[in-house]
């Protein structure tokens, strides 16, 4: 398959072309009389296209056929469509874009990160249709890495359990960073349980926002780390459709199929995915991922979107992973140590947006969603001591080294879970004068409906999905939060932003049976926050400023932690932070920049002692003070000009340095005392790094477009080295051996069961080349991911090591009609 995938790429590559009419045409772009810079132009379903200069001009070369219509796209502005006549040529053209104020909210975005973003009083990443599409990602993980300041773990490969980290904040499945999907919530419980284990499709998606500084608390429940869009497309304007198909390596194939027009006033788009994997590393699964959206205006101010979607996965997703003697021996990376694991999640989510123009400058955005999840997983139990009850006979590993060998039980362990979760958020946004000066108003209410259903059901041999119900309960949370910003133009250049957000939060838990035992325990207990945040733009030019803000970071606790299986209020406090930051974003001779210095003090930083974060607990504790520093560096640059009209050049880079450690005194088990006479001994953590929190981390890049349509792009990712632990153990064998030595005391990090040691850094190199035909709408392409076959340690979490995908090689075909 792969070299029947090179021969057809090279033959469409060496064989297109041949005798079509090309054309040339140059334009301007504007808006309201002014430029519009840094706006994509392009053919439309074709890969050929541009971005406007600083001045809104535009050159477009070798546009093939007679019906041609031009797309015009720019992040604050609504797409508009230009038909060329057949006998345009060499001609000057002029198009005007209409504002979308609807900025960041229910948005649509470019690939311009400068433009009207000069009055976001914040650090932006922007990813667009065209890098979504030329990155050929496997999952949004690939490209969420080429934003600045984000730090991605993976956990199986394919990236169906997202865990991303924001400025050194912990990644454990994403639960201190806001994700969103077209301004809706997609957690399990957004407050109560806002762990992700499902991960939107990043095939249907039409780009990517990340939000990390002052800008994001118009959005919640979490403003700590920063929020996550993911963007749908819209329904087309004409009939448009595609079918895509891409296979690889360990029997890994992902077909797609797109189909949407606009008659009259009211669009409709349908996308399906079905996505497969035999042997991903030691992860099988298969998912399906069914998606519509219509749109429908009733008037010229008055728009209503509906969007329905289901989505359903299994896989044997599992949390037992490699001891530190397994990895090191090699040769198991891809091992399935528990084969009968399996992970069902499946999805169900309904939404309505109405957006309705009262007056000129004042528009109300009215949304109202739905969804259900039902996550159930059942696992195999296991231990590492080989003299343990209820063993299968069955292990792997290393037994002579201390917790190097893993022995599977003969029983199991289901951890079901189904949510419910319903909201309605109306936002008023008001455009005004205030003296001679504008001013911009977004007010908002928003109220939020949870309810979770947990069952422990523990199974009495291997591979049953049934047994006696250990546990039950019910967990239901009522939200409601205010929210009121507006930005003021102080001059020309200088503008203010200032805003507030309360959350007044109720959780009820009802433990209806425990340890196997009947009970009927409910309590209570509300959070309330006041979340202020403020910010400043000075823009030198319209495409040259200064940016800072500061806000309050929060999250509140999960109410299975806040409330004990007791029915008590542990008074378990929200996370809690002071978030600033200060950056010069901007663009000079087509050269796009943002540079930010950022500081987070936490007053409490909840830390995950979970399973999922490799603890031996549950849920999180109470970590005491912790800051997060950094720099974030991020960059753009064509290079057109080096290779003549028609063709596409650009450079990316980003990188992150940040310093993030434990700021308090807080003592830590670091010893159990063996002898009766001895006491445990504790070490206070004040001044080590927080888990999972690289100093550095790197992403780059080159993409080359020739007008024939042939593309390669080359990107590069580094991610520092990091501890696991609070400890920041870095080799455990060292510590085994002080064990060993020791009469008297257990050494809590003295094991060799993979879930704590400093992990080495690492780079990885992926690389795509593609040919799209524009006259036909067929395209192929090919893709090799982790080109120079690295082997790495991704993450020791939840339990023990998980290798990085070795080197991956996929090919695909594309028709577009």
């Amino acid at each position: 398959m792969k070299w029947f995938a090179l021969v057809f790429f090279f033959l469409a590559v060496f064989t297109a072309n041949a005798n079509e009419l090309n054309r040339a045409f140059s334009g301007r772009v504007t808006s309201g009389g002014e430029a519009a810079p840094f706006v994509a132009v392009y053919v439309k379903d074709t890969q050929v296209g541009t971005t406007t200069d600083i001045s809104g001009y535009f050159f477009l070369n070798e546009v093939s056929g007679a019906d041609v219509t031009l797309v015009v796209k720019g992040m604050g502005y609504k797409t508009t469509y230009y038909t060329l006549e057949d006998n345009t040529i060499n001609e000057e053209i002029h198009i005007d874009l209409e504002q979308d104020i609807m900025l960041l909210q229910q948005v649509v975005v470019s690939g311009s990160r400068v433009g009207v973003l000069r009055h976001l009083p914040g650090s932006v990443g922007i990813i667009g249709q065209d890098e979504i599409t030329t990155t050929q990602a496997i999952s949004g993980n690939e490209i969420l890495r080429t934003i600045a300041g984000v730090h991605v773990v993976e956990e199986e490969g394919a990236g169906l359990r997202t865990n991303i980290g924001i400025r050194g904040l912990d990644p454990d499945k994403s639960r201190n960073v806001l994700i969103l999907e077209d301004g809706i919530p997609v957690a399990l419980a957004p407050y109560g349980e806002p762990e992700m284990y499902f991960t939107p499709n990043i095939d249907r998606m039409s780009g990517l926002e990340v939000m990390k500084g002052n800008g994001s608390i118009l959005y919640g429940p979490q403003t700590i780390g920063g929020v996550i869009n993911y963007i749908t497309a819209d329904p087309p304007a004409e009939a448009t459709g595609s079918v895509n198909f891409r296979g690889g390596d360990w029997g890994f194939n992902n077909t797609r199929v797109t189909y949407g027009n606009t008659p009259d006033k009211t669009g409709y788009l349908v996308d399906f995915t079905r996505k497969q994997a035999e042997n991903f590393g030691p992860t099988q699964f298969l998912l399906h991922d069914l998606h519509t959206r219509l749109h429908t205006q009733f008037s010229p101010v008055s728009q209503l979107g509906v969007k329905l979607s289901v989505y359903d996965e299994a896989s044997n997703s599992t949390y037992v992973g490699l001891t530190q003697p397994m990895f090191d021996a090699g040769g198991m990376d891809d091992l399935r140590i528990a084969p009968d694991d399996i992970l069902h999640v499946r999805r169900y989510a309904a939404s309505l947006n109405h957006r309705y123009q009262l007056t000129n400058g004042m528009q109300l955005n009215t949304t109202a969603f739905a969804y259900t999840t039902t996550r159930n997983w059942n696992r195999q139990d296991f231990t590492y001591s080989s003299t343990a009850s209820n063993l299968t006979g069955e292990w792997h590993g290393f037994p002579h080294e201390k917790d190097g060998a893993i022995y599977l039980r003969n029983s199991t362990g289901q951890r079901n879970r189904q949510f419910e979760v319903a909201g309605i958020e109306p936002r008023l946004s008001y455009s005004y004068t205030l003296g001679q000066r504008k001013a911009y108003m977004d007010a908002g209410v928003r109220y939020l409906y949870e309810r979770a259903y947990e069952q422990r059901v523990n199974g009495t041999q291997a591979g049953v999905l049934s047994g006696d119900l250990r546990d039950e309960e019910v967990r239901t949370g009522h939200a409601f939060s205010t929210y009121l910003q507006n930005k003021f133009m102080l001059t020309d250049q200088l503008s203010l932003t200032a805003g507030l957000r309360s959350e007044v939060l109720e959780y009820e838990r009802e433990i209806l049976r425990a340890n196997f035992t009947d009970t009927q325990i409910s309590a209570k207990t509300t959070v309330f926050e006041v979340i202020p945040g403020m910010g400043l733009n000075y823009n030198f030019t319209d495409n040259l400023g200064l940016f800072a803000g500061i806000h309050r970071g929060f999250a509140p606790p999960r109410t299975k932690d806040a409330i004990s299986n007791e029915g008590v209020d542990l008074q378990l406090e929200a996370e809690k932070s002071w978030n600033s930051e200060a950056g010069l974003r901007g663009a000079i001779n087509m050269f796009e920049f943002e540079f930010t210095a950022f500081h987070m003090n936490f007053s409490n930083q909840v830390i995950p002692v979970s399973e999922s974060s490799g603890g031996a607990g549950t849920g999180y504790i109470n970590g005491g003070a912790t800051m997060h520093q950094g720099i974030e560096m991020a960059f753009l640059l064509p290079l057109n000009n080096l290779f003549g009209n028609g063709w596409s050049a650009d450079i990316m880079w980003n990188t992150t340095f940040v310093q993030a450690e434990f700021t308090g005194d807080r003592f830590v088990l670091q010893k159990r005392a063996i002898n009766a006479e001895m006491e445990n001994v504790y070490q206070n953590i004040k001044g080590n790094k927080t888990p999972y929190s690289p100093s550095i981390t790197v992403s780059g890049g080159i993409q080359l477009i020739s007008p024939a349509g042939i593309g390669l792009r080359l990107n590069g990712n580094y991610v520092g080295s990091q501890f696991t632990d609070v400890l920041n153990t870095q080799n455990v064998y060292h510590w085994i051996a002080i064990d060993q030595a020791d009469t008297d005391y257990a050494y809590v990090q003295a094991t060799a069961n993979g879930r704590i040691g400093e992990l080495d850094p690492f780079f990885t190199l992926n690389l795509n080349v593609w040919y799209n035909h524009a006259a036909s709408g067929l395209g192929v392409n090919l893709g090799i991911k982790n080109f120079t076959n690295e082997r790495y340690i991704a993450t020791r979490r939840p339990q023990g090591i998980r290798a990085g995908l070795p080197r991956f090689i996929s090919a695909g075909i594309s028709y577009n009609f």
